[in-house]
């Protein structure tokens, strides 16, 4: 631990001794993450697929290191244009004094990463803490140990610690991790893991980014096709064998179809992947832990009276020996069922039926708010109806998953899903302190409202109530 304090000293120093890193120095250390992460992208892959048993090589392609790729290339070209100090308007009153906003970087940033996408999220934020001027410890999950190993190799041989530091250990040292008075923390992972971090960060006030997860759900309308949604809820469901912090958790489909989709579904799951075993594009379980908590899931559910549907091309409910699960489908759980009261993380996905919109809304409501939310539906009004009538820290329409890979859109949850946002600007402003800078003009009638108070000071307050 006190390697860590002092780890965090030397940045401490290293940002008070530079504030503001300039343009080329910014633009260079992105250009460092954006040339290690092509160079090493081969070993990026063995790592993480060792780490989960078998990762699908186009899986950590796509979602770990493209995510980088994507990300340092957007904030490489426009850097610029986010360090720009921004001319605002100033008050009628106070005219010709001069108003305007600097991005500031904050100075030191934490970043707890967990193990579903240990790349990406370990080193996406790195981008966007970077570019704002800051300096970043990172401290990924103990879950994915050759993936960590590598962060650590990567990051030392292109990095001045004082700058960019990975730094390893287990629970306890999350924890002594979040107690450092960092200038903005970062925390990716479970809505219980997140109060514990948001209580140690709690004492030094520091402001803090939570990606959460929990529940995240599929509406279905009756005015769509629920053969047309399949293969948009199975990627939204199967992308890393369901171990997704905005994978589809549960779906909502119209009373009359729903015999048809969980056809569609099975044959969709089984046109995906042929088979299970020894097959590259199907990602495993993580961990023994996670596998046995998933089959108790499933387990659970069909004990209480539940139908479930496994969808398993090989035969079985999976194989044990290397966490391999297949899809199970768990036909209108109720509450008391453990499926529906904690966030899946798997590929087991729980199907509700409903009659009317509201039957959805008012569910929806009545649980803590999502990260993610997706709409199925041709009419627009029942769209515009659930934009505004629920809450979820991001949504598609007629799509799963895609939100989180615009560079534009700011990327967080609400409530119980996390607070604050990252990627592109967003991730820019969010390490950023936006300093309001007002300059006085030498001519100026500010000391017309000095005391002692009298009519002038009546009459200039009079003149000022009715220009603002």
């Amino acid at each position: 631990m006190d390697d860590l304090k002092a780890l965090f000293a030397r940045q401490k120093a290293a940002s008070n001794a530079n504030p503001y890193p300039s343009y080329q120095e910014r633009r260079g250390n992105i250009e460092k993450l954006l040339t290690l992460t092509e160079k090493h992208k081969h070993d990026i892959c063995e790592a993480i697929d060792k780490d989960f048993g078998n990762r699908s090589v186009r899986e950590t392609t796509l979602a770990d290191l493209m995510l980088v790729i994507s990300g340092a290339k957007h904030a490489r070209r426009h850097l610029r244009r986010w360090m720009r100090t921004r001319r605002v308007g100033t008050t009628l009153h106070s005219l010709p004094a001069t108003s305007k906003i600097m991005p500031q970087p904050l100075g030191v940033i934490g970043n707890i990463a967990p193990w579903n996408y240990p790349y990406a999220i370990a080193l996406l934020p790195a981008v966007h803490a970077l570019a704002a001027g800051n300096r970043m410890m990172i401290k990924p999950s103990e879950v994915t140990v050759h993936t960590t190993e590598l962060l650590g190799n990567l990051v030392s041989d292109n990095f001045d610690e004082d700058l960019l530091a990975i730094v390893t250990g287990g629970p306890d040292l999350g924890n002594a991790f979040a107690e450092l008075p960092f200038d903005h923390l970062i925390f990716t992972g479970s809505t219980a893991v997140g109060r514990k971090i948001a209580q140690a960060a709690a004492p030094n006030l520091t402001p803090i980014t939570l990606e959460l997860g929990g529940k995240c759900p599929a509406i279905i309308d009756h005015s769509y096709d629920p053969s047309k949604a399949v293969n948009s809820i199975l990627r939204g469901k199967v992308l890393n064998c369901g171990q997704t912090c905005i994978g589809v958790d549960y779906i909502f489909v119209p009373t009359e179809k729903l015999d048809g989709f969980v056809e569609d579904m099975k044959k969709g799951f089984t046109k995906f992947f042929p088979k299970l075993e020894g097959n590259e594009d199907y990602t495993t379980i993580v961990s023994d832990r996670h596998y046995d908590r998933l089959r108790n899931l499933v387990t659970d559910a069909r004990d209480k009276g539940a139908k479930v549907v496994t969808v398993n091309p090989d035969g079985g409910e999976g194989s044990t020996n290397n966490r391999v699960l297949p899809l199970n489908m768990v036909i209108n759980p109720t509450e008391d069922m453990t499926v529906m009261q904690e966030e899946v993380f798997g590929p087991v996905l729980s199907i509700k039926t409903y009659d009317r919109l509201d039957e959805v809304t008012n569910y929806i409501n009545s649980h803590d708010r999502p990260l993610a939310l997706y709409w199925f539906g041709h009419d627009r009004a029942k769209e515009k109806y659930m934009l505004q009538n629920t809450w979820a820290g991001g949504m598609c329409v007629n799509e799963t998953l895609f939100h989180v890979f615009q560079e534009k859109l700011p990327f967080g949850g609400i409530g119980a899903s996390g607070m604050g946002t990252h990627t592109g600007k967003a991730g820019f402003d969010s390490f950023s302190a936006h300093k309001p800078v007002f300059r006085q003009a030498r001519l100026n009638s500010a000391d017309l409202l000095n005391p002692p108070y009298g009519k002038l000071t009546d009459t200039l307050l009079a003149v000022m109530k009715k220009i603002v």
